[in-house]
């Protein structure tokens, strides 16, 4: 890992509708480096979710296979980790259950209690893993699956090193976004959402709009988890940028592009 790369994980939660699939898509605040742009609920890994721990509450995932799954040495489970915290702080969404296989209800009986925690988890007076331990959580990550690898191009100040993920949305949750870093939230079609972005009238970066289109491939949100969850470290490759100007006007070379190495 290059020093100057902030790891980072970034979830696109998936549903089915009668419109097809749906995305959750969340407008940040303000506040740089994303400000006023639309993403998918993410952040950088902290330092909890490398906690070695987490082994005890995953489903079937340690460090080691999540490892494997992306192509790294260690720490590979603490972008799953990730995913799951940022995506309960974020939007209010928690991909586990209980130890015991019972569903959370996070419409119903379990709201106020895990509106709490969240709260809490927001304002560092709780840890995401002691959430675990008190309610007998086990995350499902084995329901979460590598979509895609963004590295940030080399001539921004903040540089991120990011795994893009896919989660079905489970039952009996609902999408409450944090209202201070995240200022809207939406279900949308992807097809639908690059219209809007090429439109003007959702302002995205590139990754997203890359992203979306991976999305537009399926019909179904389940079909699209499923052929992720059976891919290998060697179907997704790290995707780093390069920009180049040519006559005024700002292009873009992907690493299997043809003249890529020049820049």
């Amino acid at each position: 890992m290059n020093k100057n790369l902030t790891p980072a994980a970034t979830i696109l939660v998936l549903r089915d509708s009668k419109e097809g699939i749906e995305v959750l898509m969340v407008k940040r605040s303000k506040k740089p480096p994303f400000g006023n742009l639309y993403v998918f609920p993410g952040g950088k890994i902290d330092e909890d979710d490398l906690q070695k721990e987490w082994k005890s509450y995953c489903d079937g995932y340690n460090d080691s296979i999540a490892s494997e799954i992306l192509g790294v040495n260690e720490c590979g489970l603490s972008y799953w980790i990730a995913c799951i915290r940022e995506s309960f702080e974020e939007v209010g969404i928690l991909l586990a259950k209980r130890k015991s296989g019972e569903k959370l209800d996070l419409e119903g009986k379990d709201k106020n209690k895990f509106d709490k925690y969240r709260n809490d988890l927001i304002n560092h007076e709780i840890s995401f893993l002691e959430i675990c331990k008190r309610e007998e959580l086990i995350l499902t990550a084995k329901n979460i699956a590598p979509l895609s690898h963004w590295i940030t191009p080399d001539f921004e100040i903040k540089r991120f090193d990011t795994r893009f993920f896919i989660a079905y949305l489970p039952e009996n949750q609902i999408v409450q976004h944090d209202g201070m870093e995240l200022t809207h939230s939406l279900w949308i079609n992807p097809n639908n959402a690059l219209k809007k972005a090429m439109e003007g009238d959702m302002q995205m970066i590139l990754p997203t709009t890359e992203n979306l289109k991976l999305c537009s491939n399926f019909t179904s949100a389940r079909e699209m988890l499923e052929n992720q969850k059976n891919l290998t470290k060697n179907d997704i490759k790290p995707i780093l940028p390069k920009f180049f100007k040519d006559n005024g006007t700002w292009n873009v070379l992907f690493p299997e592009d043809e003249g890529y190495e020049n820049y």
